[in-house]
């Protein structure tokens, strides 16, 4: 039916007879020439049809948008002056001796030629066989297969087995809800979709297979951002006898050749960044390393201020208080300042105090406070605290100070977030990709009720003895390493515990006795009495890295049917009710929605 994809028609096939076959992308009529851009998934052709084939010219006259054609004829090259250059095909195009019409098509809900008109992304998801069409989307499909392959390569060249994991499985405690899928022979009884294949990987590296990976679908049930869905894909990697140095070299090498391969990006050895350091210069366990603006710890400075706005969080254990200097900033607007406000009130912060440097010339005499500093708080600071800020931030003519003052958790995402916006919107880029290692995590947090749970997963190894985690699990730190890329989290990792004593160790620390962990791991405490190697992995978000590598702005324009924000999709109306017969089946019974109150 064709000979060629009409993006691979080149100069190379000038004078010779193709067929190609594809969809009516935009028609023009010349003055009795009817041009038509046929596209296909390789992109475009510019195809002419000429009044003295009267057949091919009628066809084409009534084609429209989104018509599937079938065009024989031959390739010549385009008048001096015609070619486009931003088409592989843009230097030939063909002339139709004969079309044949496939398949006509309704006028689409949005354009698929242009550009330029926003559509809503309800409307595209709706929609989202022909938002596909869009060469923007083909390329990104495209781009998405061809890196997938890339990846595979390198696994399986470095000695890696592809193996399936189970999607039906059982609830376990990964840090977020699970989607459950009930037993119509087991009623009452449900499975789980996997959050991630973690335990069974591990199971596979109890049964010698060394070296595993799994381009893996998981599922979470949690609240949705620009980069997360119900449903992703993971790159799963896991390995036995390395060390985490090793595994972060062979999963950094994976990341290099695929930018190489894809991108044509070389990079250099990723900077290994502990997490204490992350988050004391950039209040993110994840850095964008591409901003240069460092957060800088004033607390101290400020203990003794009248400002409670200040000396409270400074003299509480559970506080913090920054200081982030904009270098030129003075420059920056109050309505400007204002709406920097307004953006860290998102993530809980009661305000942003701010101090403009104008004039720091005789410093060492003291800071003028009518010409030299211009802020509402300086009243409330005496000379030897306004210098000393001057000197810890390094504050130059013409620098803008903001502070952060309030629990360390409201400060770092508060002051974190602002860091990242001030550097987009400054343009103070220094480079297109920074990538790095943060390592050394602590193995737990408190929650809000006082409680621990685990940073990364409880199969994490901590560093040191078991004696030692059992006395001091809230200074533990885990062997887990998470590579970031340009600010996002694009795959994490650790080492895995393989012995019984040391998850029995950690799962004492989490609050799991013996017999919760009997009743939900008992397959996984098993297998550590039969002989588990050392072992550990790391996955990789594929949807996050493939939106970095495209420059998309979300993982949904990199996935074929993605669900929105909400967690529906509106291409197939899902999720949906079923009808009383199937619940039936499975011993279930939906409790009537609540009406609203009035």
């Amino acid at each position: 039916m064709r000979s060629i994809y009409c993006g691979l028609v080149t100069e190379e096939l000038i004078d010779q007879t193709i067929t190609v076959v594809g969809w009516v992308h935009r028609r023009r009529d010349h003055g009795g020439v009817i041009f038509l851009d046929m596209r296909d998934r390789e992109g475009l052709l510019q195809v002419v049809i000429d009044p003295d084939t009267p057949e091919a010219f009628a066809t084409a006259d009534a084609a429209r948008s989104e018509y599937v054609l079938q065009i024989t004829g031959r390739v010549r090259a385009r008048y001096q002056g015609t070619e486009n250059k931003n088409m592989k095909s843009g230097n030939v195009e063909l002339l139709a001796k004969e079309i044949q019409t496939l398949a006509k098509a309704e006028t689409p809900p949005f354009p698929l030629n242009d550009d330029t008109i926003t559509v809503s992304e309800e409307l595209r998801l709706k929609y989202r066989f022909l938002d596909m069409r869009r060469p923007e989307m083909q390329e990104r499909m495209m781009f998405r297969a061809k890196a997938t392959s890339a990846i595979r390569r390198y696994l399986d060249e470095q000695g890696f087995l592809d193996v399936e994991t189970p999607i039906l499985t059982r609830a376990t405690p990964e840090g977020a809800r699970d989607y459950l899928v009930p037993s119509r022979v087991s009623n009452g009884e449900f499975y789980a979709l996997p959050q991630s294949p973690q335990l069974f990987k591990q199971l596979l590296m109890v049964a010698g297979f060394d070296r595993y990976y799994q381009i893996a679908k998981c599922f979470r049930d949690e609240d949705l951002r620009a980069d997360r869905q119900p449903e992703f894909t993971q790159v799963d990697i896991e390995t036995s006898f390395l060390d985490d140095e090793e595994i972060m070299n062979i999963s950094e090498g994976l990341a290099k050749e695929l930018f190489k391969t894809m991108l044509g990006v070389e990079f250099d050895t990723f900077p290994r960044m502990t997490y204490a350091d992350a988050m004391r210069d950039y209040a993110s366990d994840k850095p964008d390393l591409r901003i240069p603006l460092k957060l800088i710890d004033v607390a101290d400075i400020m203990q003794s201020v009248e400002f409670k706005v200040f000396s409270g969080p400074a003299n509480d254990p559970k506080g913090r208080v920054v200081a982030l200097r904009i270098p030129n900033g003075a420059d920056i607007s109050r309505k400007q300042i204002d709406d920097y406000t307004k953006f860290v009130g998102i993530y809980g912060a009661k305000g942003l105090a701010y101090i403009k440097v104008n004039d720091i010339s005789n410093i060492n005499n003291g800071v003028d406070k009518e010409s030299g500093l211009q802020s509402p708080i300086i009243k409330n600071m005496t000379d030897e605290v306004l210098v000393e800020l001057i000197r810890r931030t390094n504050a130059q003519n013409g620098d803008l100070i903001f502070f952060g003052a309030d629990k360390a958790k409201v400060v770092n995402d508060a002051m974190g977030a602002l860091r990242v916006k001030i550097g987009l919107d400054l343009n103070l880029l220094t480079c297109q990709w920074a990538p790095l290692w943060v390592v050394d995590f602590p193995m737990f947090e408190e929650t809000d009720d006082g409680k621990w749970t685990s940073v990364h997963h409880p199969f994490t190894r901590p560093k040191g003895t078991v004696e030692e985690m059992k006395n001091s699990p809230e200074t533990a730190l885990s062997i887990a390493y998470d590579m970031v890329l340009n600010g996002t989290e694009i795959g994490g990792g650790s080492l895995r515990i393989n012995t019984l004593e040391m998850q029995t160790a950690v799962f004492e620390a989490l609050g799991i006795g013996e017999e919760e962990a009997n009743e939900k791991f008992s397959f996984l405490l098993n297998a550590l009495k039969y002989g588990a190697p050392p072992h550990g992995g790391l996955a990789l978000g594929l949807d996050r890295l493939i939106m970095l590598m495209v420059g998309a702005s979300s993982i949904r324009d990199v996935i074929a049917f993605p669900k929105t924000k909400t967690a529906e999709c509106p291409l197939t109306d899902a999720p949906a009710e079923v009808d009383a017969k199937q619940l039936r089946e499975l011993g279930l019974r939906v409790r009537e929605k609540s009406k609203d109150s009035n």
